[in-house]
Formats: structure tokens, sequence, C-alpha cells
């Protein structure tokens, strides 16, 4: 389970992207964060990994206080959480396959497992055929599915989305959440930032609607009311 505890992230007397945050996400849940630009969705989910750190309040991932840990074990909580991005941060230089193992490289596994689980993720991604394509030689939705390969091919337990779909037509976006669904389907935790608010009305999950930094709404089958 994921609990923020009253968490705020002040950065001025007059800016604060967080105020007073108290927050739940079950395990296997599918969470939708929604509100305005600046209401502090990214800053929450920044929070969760440690890239920032609240000016008050704590942050749990399974009972371990993310808050307190140091700089060197910092890395075994970021494992357990992958991260998809507007952007999609591919590394130009690479292929798809070899984007994915990156980052299994970068968690020191063995090449033996490399081997075994890229292919396993690209196919669930439905992108064995781009394999060894370069992303400029890729779509928009599938360097986003590139980049959810990455997130998965160390089997977190949690998925944070970023405003996936931000660059993406309205058909490659439902394409990008219904693998989000899927993924969720097979208990991975789903936290998904976006002020999309078809994709929101239309799936049905659980929805928490940020305004100023503050959680004016938790609904279990919610909708973007903003």
């Amino acid at each position: 389970m994921i609990f923020f505890d009253d968490v705020s992230k002040i950065y001025t007397p007059t800016q604060a992207a967080l105020r007073n945050v108290t927050l739940r996400i079950l395990p296997k849940e599918f969470l939708s964060i929604v509100g305005a630009s600046g209401a502090g969705k990214t800053t929450l989910l920044k929070l969760l990994i440690a890239e920032e750190r609240p000016s008050e309040g704590k942050i749990f991932l399974d009972g371990v206080e993310v808050t307190s840990l140091g700089y060197r074990d910092l890395p075994q909580v970021r494992r357990r959480i992958g991260t998809v991005f507007q952007d999609y941060k591919l590394l130009s230089g690479k292929t798809a396959y070899e984007n994915v193992a990156f980052a299994m490289e970068a968690a020191g596994a063995k090449d033996s497992e490399i081997r075994d689980s890229v292919p396993e993720v690209l196919d669930l991604v439905g992108l064995v055929e781009k394999a060894n394509n370069f992303p400029h030689e890729l779509s928009g939705g599938e360097k986003q599915r590139v980049a959810i390969a990455r997130a998965l091919v160390n089997r977190p337990e949690v998925i944070m989305a970023d405003e996936p779909t931000g660059n993406l037509d309205p058909v490659t976006s439902w394409e990008i959440i219904k693998l989000l669904v899927k993924i969720n389907e097979m208990g991975t935790t789903v936290i998904l930032a976006t002020h999309n608010k078809e994709i929101v009305d239309d799936l049905g999950r659980r929805v928490v609607t940020l305004e100023g930094g503050k959680i004016i709404m938790d609904e279990e089958k919610g909708k973007y009311v903003i």
C-alpha cells in the first residue's frame, strides 16, 4: 500500500505544489489523479519516488518510509515503481530492445535475464517486430509502448504514468490506456496522472481530483468534474 500522510510541498510562503495531502492507494488499484495544469499531479508522483522531498508529512510504500531513506537506499524503492512520461525519454541511439534492456542493465540484471525478459515484455506491448527499430523510426504510440515496456521490465509493483497520452492522438491514446488497464489486470498498481476528461470518465475507476495542491474529491468510480 502507498500512503501519503499529511504531505505538503511548499516552495515559498505563497507557492505550494501540495498542501496537507493524505492519500491511500491500495495494491492492484487503478487510480487516476486529475486536475488542471499546476494542480500538483506531477509533484505528487515525484514525491513518491523521492525525486523531490516533501516540506511536511511522510510517504510510505508497504510500510517503508520513503521520505526517510538516504541516497543509497532509494534505488531499492525506485525499482519497485516503473515510470512512464509524456515525452517518452527514450535513448535515441538505442533500439527499442536496447532501450528496454538498458533498464535491466542499470538494475544489475544478468545477461541471461535480459535475453529472457526483454522479448517477453516487448511481446506484451505488441512491439516484438519493432525490437530493432530506433526511436526515430517509431510512431508516437510505439515510442510510448517502448517506454511502458521499459517501465515494466524489472517487474515493478507500481506503474506511474504522468500524462502518457499528452502527445498522442485520441485513437492512439486509447490504445495506451487499454495497455495500462491490461497491466493493472495482471496485478500491477497503476497511477495515472492526466487531464484527459474523456479517458477518465470512460475508465470508471477511482479518481482523485487535485485543485491548488489539495485533494478536493476522491471517488471510487469517479469522473473528471473540473
